[in-house]
């Protein structure tokens, strides 16, 4: 999933990030040099104060954390940090969470440190304003943003420091203010002018406001910018500076998303269009370019940071005074959706550059110092991830309603390892889990998925896993949020998401078997690979025909409409294409997307299926039905839509191949259902299934992945955990247990349990949760939760 994170840098101006993953801490969301000091902000903890990082240059040259502010009312998710401004010798830092409305703390030198003295909130705050956003500075006058203001109109709060105290002397509103405008999305300062950018005006389309002085502690609406082009989207406003007797404007979604900034000069008491600066020729169009600008000396730097890993162009004013971009700032180490660029702040030589979505969005920020005319990177600063500590030697009983720190009903915990003890980079979260069990020795193994590879865990004593090493990426592929691993004959197939070419890997299961404990963990490769595919969102595999079905394929190679790919594995080693399968009635797009499906030798009542391959695919819009024993000529049987459709993501069957059970992931979050829903499809006529239940479990969480033993429904319902339903009366679920592995609310959302795998025959229940880690589980009981 991706989330829209909107931030601000001190520099005369507001920078606007575009969406990158915020999942992480979001450090280098905002970042100053202030003097010999390099400033970084990290807002974005639910689970903590946000801080803002103070580095200083140690004895080697190099930049080492010198301190770690935070408010003195601090709360988690306060979203401390979220902008910075230097004036007058004090520092002020945005909170917009905290104090329901937002709040500003203002830090003053004490020797080499710095101490708060003050907080302020606006004189008109509510709890629902979000004061604190977006700031700008000229060294005296320090102006902050509310987005959500009037109701997301927008507002800008204009602070000057009288005597020894900073005060509100102005409150900045459009005079043609309408909800949804987010007028403050940037501001610029310089002289009697302050700049003020509404990027979702006029349905996205943006415009820019020119506020002058007007006497002490005044300030009047001298000019209204509508956007030059009227296109839904442009987000013309969504950065802009003042320079001399120019004003730029950035309109990132110019030109379908390519980009541009829009160059104005003074005329009367207006501004006239002077010019649009487009990327230089060459660049990739598809970068936003525009989420930001600053002035930097003489130049102006425009950030893309949607562009591949982010860029910072350097714009340049002739003599005629027009403007273009020749030159370019990089840095090295940065894969693709770093954000680099998304805020930046520069003086005196030194540069720094926030990477906002580097490592997850966990983020980081580039040290670039001035050798003549060029910028050269000199250091990269990150904080560290905060885990939770493993829980191992020895089961902790559900007592009270508590495992450990975790919530639970009738489910025990046996054990818990993070992120970071299976092999998890910085910022790295799991995803899929399957499992294994060595036919020679009996011994049980999870296989992890990550962001960034795939873990193997011995699980044969529950209580002390053992992480026994890694299978990194296929070579040439990128980090990725989604990774789907599945079982067949001692083989590990593994298909990545939005990975780029990373194709099907094979890995030989047997090979554990010999790994030697001494050597743990081993970075293992792959056996085998299969390239005609390249990002898939799924692997489905039929155990008893050694077939395997790719799923959400694109990115390259034969994506079969995103349907099921369908790969001949009996050779495990050996993969070979057989052909496609889409019903191109369903999926968002009608070609057929399947999301996930199951695939089996159907041995239910339908006597004109029976013995036939049969897939049920979970395909966005609608549960699809098809018979695939030919693979030269796959059938489509039904399918089947149901109320308020969010997202058809995945489901199971029972036993008897009778019921198939069905997430939808986006129901609960778009708001058309109240609590997590799983749909009971009546399959046992295959060619007219009928949703025979919407069972509502007790929480409102999303729900993700869900899995049948037996009767008993295993639910990996993402912020609520591992929900356990008996299923007994295959029409009327009921949950019995429950193990939550995420300690905050059950809202709707995209964290949490990814997945589980039910089927080891000891009882250990394996289940996956993104930023926490890998959880072993077994249930108690049958006995229904009151």
């Amino acid at each position: 999933m991706k989330y829209h994170v909107f931030v601000s840098t001190f520099i005369g101006l507001a920078l606007v990030l575009p969406a990158v993953p915020a999942a992480g801490q979001g450090f280098g969301q905002t970042v100053l040099v202030a003097g010999d000091e390099l400033l970084v902000g990290e807002s974005l903890y639910t689970t903590r104060p946000g801080y803002v990082y103070v580095y200083r240059k140690d004895g080697s040259g190099g930049w080492t954390e010198a301190d770690r502010l935070q408010a003195s009312d601090a709360a988690p998710n306060d979203h401390f940090g979220r902008a910075l401004a230097l004036a007058e010798g004090d520092l002020l830092v945005g909170a917009t969470v905290a104090r329901e409305s937002g709040a500003l703390y203002i830090f003053r030198r004490a020797g080499n440190d710095w101490q708060e003295v003050a907080s302020l909130t606006p004189s008109d705050a509510r709890p629902d304003h979000s004061f604190g956003r977006v700031s700008a500075t000229d060294g005296r006058t320090v102006l902050m943003a509310d987005w959500a203001a009037d109701s997301s109109a927008g507002a800008v709060y204009v602070f000057e420091k009288q005597e020894d105290s900073w005060r509100e002397t102005a409150k900045l509103v459009a005079s043609d203010a309408a909800p949804n405008d987010w007028f403050g999305s940037s501001i610029a300062i310089a002289g009697d002018r302050i700049a003020i950018g509404a990027r979702n005006k006029g349905n996205n389309t943006g415009a820019a406001y020119v506020f002058r002085r007007d006497g002490p502690g005044g300030w009047v609406e001298a000019a209204r910018i509508e956007a030059p082009d009227t296109a839904p989207d442009l987000q013309f406003g969504a950065s802009i500076a003042l320079v001399d007797d120019a004003l730029l404007v950035g309109a990132p979604g110019a030109d379908v998303f390519v980009g541009a900034v829009y160059a104005y000069r003074p005329e009367g008491d207006g501004w006239t269009l002077a010019g649009k600066v487009p990327p230089p020729e060459g660049t990739p169009q598809s970068g936003s370019f525009a989420n930001t600008l600053a002035a930097v000396g003489d130049e102006v730097w425009v950030g893309a940071a949607n562009l591949q890993t982010g860029r910072i162009f350097r714009l340049t004013r002739a003599q005629d005074g027009e403007w273009s971009s020749d030159d370019t700032i990089t840095a090295s180490d940065l894969q693709q959706g770093d954000g680099f660029g998304g805020a930046f702040s520069a003086s005196n030589g030194i540069a720094l550059a926030g990477a906002i979505g580097d490592d997850f969005g966990y983020g980081s920020a580039i040290v670039l110092e001035r050798q003549g005319s060029e910028w050269t990177q000199s250091a990269r600063l990150m904080s560290e991830v905060e885990a939770l500590d493993p829980v191992v030697g020895g089961r902790v009983d559900c007592a009270a309603g508590k495992a450990a720190t975790f919530d639970c009903t009738d489910v025990d915990l046996l054990s818990f390892l993070p992120v970071q003890a299976i092999g998890g980079g910085r910022g790295a979260q799991l995803n899929d889990v399957w499992g294994w069990t060595d036919p020679e020795t009996g011994k049980e193994w999870a296989i992890v998925g990550r962001y960034d590879g795939t873990s193997f865990i011995d699980i044969s004593d529950p209580a002390n896993p053992v992480y026994a090493g890694d299978l990194p990426m296929h070579e040439g592929s990128q980090a990725n949020s989604w990774r789907d691993i599945k079982v067949y004959r001692d083989h590990a197939y593994i298909v990545a998401d939005g990975a780029g070419p990373h194709g099907m890997q094979v890995f030989d299961l047997s090979r554990l078997r010999d790994a030697a404990p001494a050597a743990m963990p081993i970075t293992f490769t792959e056996d085998a690979h299969y390239d005609r595919i390249a990002s898939a969102h799924n692997v489905v595999i039929n155990e008893e025909t050694g077939f395997a079905f790719a799923v959400g394929v694109s990115s390259g190679g034969e994506t079969c409409g995103g349907g099921l790919h369908m790969i001949d594995i009996r050779e495990p080693k050996s993969p070979s294409f057989v052909g496609c399968f889409q019903d191109t009635e369903t999926g968002s797009q009608r070609t057929g997307y399947s999301h996930d499906a199951q695939c089996v030798v159907y041995e239910g009542p339908d006597e004109t299926y029976r013995g036939r391959e049969i897939c049920l695919g979970s395909n966005e819009t609608a549960l699809s039905i098809a018979d695939v024993t030919d693979k030269d000529n796959p059938i489509a049987i039904a399918r089947a839509a149901y109320p308020n459709v969010g997202y058809a993501h995945q489901g199971w069957l029972d036993d008897q191949h009778e019921f198939f059970y069905m997430n939808d992931e986006g129901d609960e979050v778009s708001g058309t259902v109240d609590h997590t829903r799983t749909l009971v499809w009546d399959v046992k006529d295959l060619d007219d299934p009928v949703l025979v239940k919407e069972y509502f479990g007790p929480s409102t969480s999303s729900d993700h992945n869900l899995y049948i033993v037996g009767n008993t429904m295993y639910q990996s319902n993402y912020v609520s955990g591992l929900r356990i339903v008996d299923i007994s009366n295959r029409g009327e679920p009921r949950e019995v247990g429950f193990f939550d592995t995420v300690a905050e609310s059950d809202d709707p959302g995209f964290d949490g349990s990814w997945s589980n795998y039910p089927f080891f025959a000891s009882g250990t229940i394996v289940v996956t949760s993104g930023k926490e880690g890998v959880f072993f589980l077994r249930k108690r009981s049958a006995r229904p939760v009151s």
